[in-house]
C-alpha cells in the first residue's frame, strides 16, 4: 500500500524515466561506470526492458499486485472514516503503517544491499499477503476496530522497511545498464496506472457491495508477485552483498557528497511531509465539503490517478531531466493543490486534482529516476531506502498533522498547507547552486 493507505506500499515510490534519461542539470556520467547509462535511447526505448524475460515476468506480477494495493488503499480510507467519523483518527491510523519506516527505514537499505534480493522479496511478499488476508478476515467478521487496524499497519510497515528498497533495487538487476531507464519507466507506468484501476474498482465495490472484497482481492494479488519471483528463478542476477563496507552512516555520507542525490532528497523531505496526504484530505473533502459519499471519493481518487498517469507519460518525454524540471513539477504540484482547495464544486475539484496528480507524480518519478540512475549499485539500496524514508517515513508526522489541520480548519486549509510546502521546495531548487561538472562527475 502507499502512504494514502493503512500500510506502506513497497512500490510507493513510483519511478519513471524517459527514453534515454541522461540528466542534464548535473553532468552526464561516462559509460562504463557502475551508475551510468550507455547513451541516449532511441525509438521504443520506454519498452526496451520488456525484452528481458526475467523483467517481463516481474513486470506482469507488478501489474496485478499494484492494482490490488491501490484497491485496498482506497477502501481502507473510507472504512476508517466510516468507523470513526474523525479525520484526526484517520490520520493516526494511516500514520501507523509508516512508523516503522520513520524509525527503521534507512536500515532496510542495508539489508537490500547485502542480501539476495529475490529471496528477500519472496519473504516480504508472503508476509504482506498474509497481513492483507488478516485485514480481510477482520473486516468480514466485524472485528476491524481501530486498534487492530493500527496493529496490522505497524506489522505491514515493518515488512515494508526491507521490501521497499529491495523492490526498487531488484528491478535494476533484471536488465542491462543500458535498459535501466526503461525498467524504471515501466515501473512508473504500472504504479500510476494502478492508481486509476485500483480506486475505480474500489469505488464500484464500495458503492455496490462493501469495502471487504477490496481487502480480499489485494490479499490474492500478492500471489502474482510471488509466482513471478519463483518463475524468474536463478535466471535473473541478484544484487550481491555491498562491495563496500558500512551501513546507514556511509549511505548518508555518500548521498551528502553528490548534489544529484541530496537535492532531490531534500525536496522530497518537505513535499512528502505536508503534500502527499491525499488519504487524509480527500475523504473529508468529498464527504464534508461536497456532501458526497464513497462514489464521490472514488471519483476524486480516480481523477487524481489519471493525472498521475499523464504525469508519468509527460516525464517519459523528458530526455534530459534537469533541476529546473524538478523545480517546475514541485511548483505546479503546489498550484494544483491550491486550485483544489479553492474549488467550489466536484467538477472543478476534479480538474484541479488532475493537474495535481500530473505534477505530483512527475515530481516523484523524476526524483526517483535521478536517484536510481546516479547511485552506484553498492549504495542503491541505501539511497532508495532514504528516498522511501523521506517519502513514506514522514507519514507518522505528516498524516496526524494534516488530520489535525483538517479537523480544526477544514480540508481546504490542509490542501493550502501542502501547496505552500511544494512552492517552497520548488523555490529552493531554483535557487540552489549546482557545482561545475568537474566537481560532481566522479562517483562517490
Amino acid at each position: 500500500m502507499d502512504r494514502d493507505g493503512l500500510t506502506v506500499m513497497p512500490e510507493a515510490a513510483p519511478t519513471l524515466a524517459g527514453p534515454g534519461v541522461l540528466p542534464g542539470w548535473w553532468p552526464h556520467l561516462r559509460s562504463g561506470r557502475p551508475d551510468s547509462t550507455t547513451g541516449p535511447a532511441r525509438g521504443g526505448a520506454a519498452f526496451r526492458a520488456l525484452g528481458s524475460r526475467p523483467y517481463r515476468l516481474y513486470f506482469l506480477g507488478q501489474v496485478a499486485s499494484a492494482s490490488g494495493t491501490f484497491l485496498q488503499a482506497t477502501a481502507l480510507g473510507w472504512l476508517v472514516l466510516q468507523l470513526t467519523g474523525s479525520a484526526t483518527t484517520l490520520g493516526l491510523v494511516l500514520a501507523a503503517g509508516s512508523l516503522p519506516t520513520l524509525l527503521l527505514g534507512p536500515w532496510g537499505g542495508v539489508l537490500a544491499d547485502r542480501f539476495d534480493l529475490r529471496m528477500l522479496l519472496i519473504g516480504t511478499q508472503l508476509a504482506s499477503g498474509l497481513l492483507a488476508a488478516a485485514l480481510w478476515v477482520a473486516a468480514e467478521t466485524g472485528a476491524a476496530g481501530v486498534g487492530l487496524l493500527v496493529t496490522i499497519g505497524v506489522a505491514s510497515g515493518l515488512v515494508s522497511v526491507a521490501d521497499s528498497p529491495a523492490r526498487q533495487a531488484f528491478a535494476a538487476t533484471l536488465v542491462s545498464p543500458r535498459d535501466l531507464a526503461s525498467a524504471i519507466s515501466l515501473n512508473g507506468v504500472v504504479m500510476n496506472s494502478a492508481r486509476v484501476v485500483g480506486p475505480a474498482v474500489a469505488a464500484l465495490l464500495i458503492a455496490t457491495v462493501d469495502t471487504t472484497p477490496c481487502f480480499a482481492l489485494n490479499a490474492l494479488s500478492y500471489l502474482a508477485v510471488i509466482g513471478a519471483l519463483l518463475a524468474i528463478g536463478r535466471r535473473a542476477p541478484t544484487a550481491g552483498r555491498a562491495t563496500q563496507r558500512g551501513g546507514v552512516r556511509e549511505g548518508l555520507h555518500y548521498a551528502g557528497t553528490k548534489p544529484q542525490l541530496w537535492l532531490p532528497l531534500a525536496m522530497m523531505s518537505l513535499v512528502g511531509l505536508l503534500a502527499f496526504n491525499f488519504g487524509v484530505v480527500l475523504p473529508v473533502l468529498a464527504q464534508r465539503d461536497f456532501g458526497g459519499g464513497g462514489g464521490t471519493y472514488g471519483l476524486m481518487s480516480t481523477v487524481l490517478s489519471c493525472g498521475a498517469v499523464l504525469g508519468s507519460l509527460g516525464a517519459g518525454l523528458v530526455h534530459h531531466p534537469r533541476r529546473v524540471y524538478l523545480a517546475a513539477a514541485a511548483v505546479v504540484f503546489g498550484i494544483g493543490l491550491a486550485g483544489t482547495a479553492a474549488a467550489p464544486n466536484v467538477p472543478t475539484a476534479c480538474v484541479a486534482l488532475a493537474l495535481t496528480g500530473m505534477a505530483a507524480f512527475m515530481f516523484v518519478t523524476l526524483t526517483s529516476t535521478t536517484l536510481q540512475l546516479h547511485a552506484t549499485p553498492a549504495y542503491r539500496g541505501r539511497i532508495m531506502a532514504l528516498f522511501s524514508f523521506l517519502y513514506l517515513g514522514t507519514t507518522p508526522i505528516g498524516s496526524p498533522l494534516t488530520g489535525w489541520i483538517t479537523s480544526g480548519f477544514g480540508a481546504r486549509a490542509a490542501l493550502l498547507v501542502g501547496a505552500a510546502a511544494c512552492l517552497l521546495a520548488g523555490a529552493a531548487a531554483y535557487s540552489v547552486h549546482t557545482p561545475p561538472a568537474s566537481e560532481i562527475s566522479q562517483p562517490g
